[in-house]
């Protein structure tokens, strides 16, 4: 039986991702977007897509009832990354119940495989010098935030289906930056910001980010080589926002970001920027919620993937240069050349 693979949320950063790494390896893939997704770059590939909702099972219903005589791997890759504090309807809906939808519908269609993509977030947090690693047990009272709760819930309800006999394994993506990103997720938006001398201050504390290209391998390879009803942490290296701002300038000549905001002021003024950030119609940099993000524990282990699955996350200034480069070549920034050899 030949194999297919589906792939939600197939539009987004993460999705077209590997959706392209899937093609590379001649793979038989059907693409899952929303309706109103931006499509020109899937429809550049060898995917057959389907538009629907995963809060929508009839939509959904209507992919898989198409995929005859295939033996399918999912990789639900679709949902909501918040940076808010509370829990929304449309980000419950869709990280929780269109996960839920999706693993009734592979019960149904006998999916050979899920490969649910979760966060590190959805881990509970270790005390700051402790080292996060993969943990079985998931619950949205053990995680602060809306992102983090709704993605904690839909990861034990992914595990949970295991006794049902479902085929499962979990990813945890850290911090995803990386070139391609055409719907400017909050770091990625930072870069370009830096970049086009929009930003003129930063703020003290860190995270981890990690390549999508790595992220997209990892899960590829989840496929074969995870065993199943485990989880594996997809990390990448921590660096300060000082040093993430010092990085991009070697890279790219752009003028250092000098001003540091102290803690205490950028907690004042973080409801202000959210609206100036809502009238300019982009992902704001800041909120209550990011600030408790750069502070926490991003100190994520990635050695169970690297032993399992061969994951070997690339270096951050070689994402850092192959992301700049992307905006370059897509006339997203006001640079022309950037300094290669960092």
């Amino acid at each position: 039986m030949n194999r297919a693979y589906v792939v939600t949320g197939a539009a987004g950063h993460l999705g077209v991702t590997i959706v392209k790494d899937l093609e590379r390896k001649n793979c038989k893939i059907y693409a899952f977007v929303l309706y109103n997704d931006d499509l020109s770059i899937l429809e550049k590939t060898s995917a057959t897509i389907f538009k629907g909702d995963i809060r929508d099972t009839a939509s959904l219903e209507n992919m898989f009832s198409s995929i005859l005589e295939e033996e399918i791997y999912v990789i639900h890759a679709a949902g909501i990354v918040s940076i808010s504090s509370k829990v929304d309807k449309l980000l419950y809906d869709v990280n929780v119940n269109g996960t839920k939808n999706m693993i009734d519908l592979c019960k149904k269609y006998n999916v050979k495989r899920f490969i649910y993509v979760s966060s590190v977030h959805a881990i509970e947090e270790k005390p700051k010098g402790h080292t996060i690693s993969e943990v079985c047990d998931f619950s949205p009272l053990k995680v602060v935030g809306a992102y983090a709760k709704t993605k904690a819930e839909a990861t034990k309800y992914v595990l949970d289906s295991l006794k049902d006999g479902l085929d499962v394994v979990i990813v945890h993506p850290s911090g995803i930056i990386g070139p391609n990103d055409f719907n400017r997720s909050h770091t990625n938006q930072m870069i370009k910001d830096f970049l086009n001398r929009k930003l003129f201050a930063y703020i003290d504390g860190g995270y981890d980010f990690v390549d999508v290209r790595d992220v997209s391998y990892g899960i590829i390879s989840a496929c074969d080589n995870g065993i199943r009803g485990e989880c594996y942490i997809l990390s990448g290296s921590y660096i300060s926002v000082k040093n993430l701002l010092l990085n991009l300038h070697t890279i790219s000549k752009v003028g250092k970001v000098k001003f540091k905001i102290p803690m205490w002021l950028i907690k004042i003024i973080v409801p202000f920027l959210e609206i100036y950030y809502k009238i300019l119609k982009q992902p704001p940099l800041f909120t209550s919620y990011s600030l408790y993000t750069l502070k926490s524990n991003a100190m994520f282990s990635h050695e169970k993937a690297t032993k399992q699955l061969q994951y070997f996350p690339r270096n951050l200034n070689d994402t850092l240069k192959d992301t700049i480069k992307w905006l370059i070549d897509n006339n997203l920034v006001k640079l022309k050349t950037i300094n290669m050899n960092h």
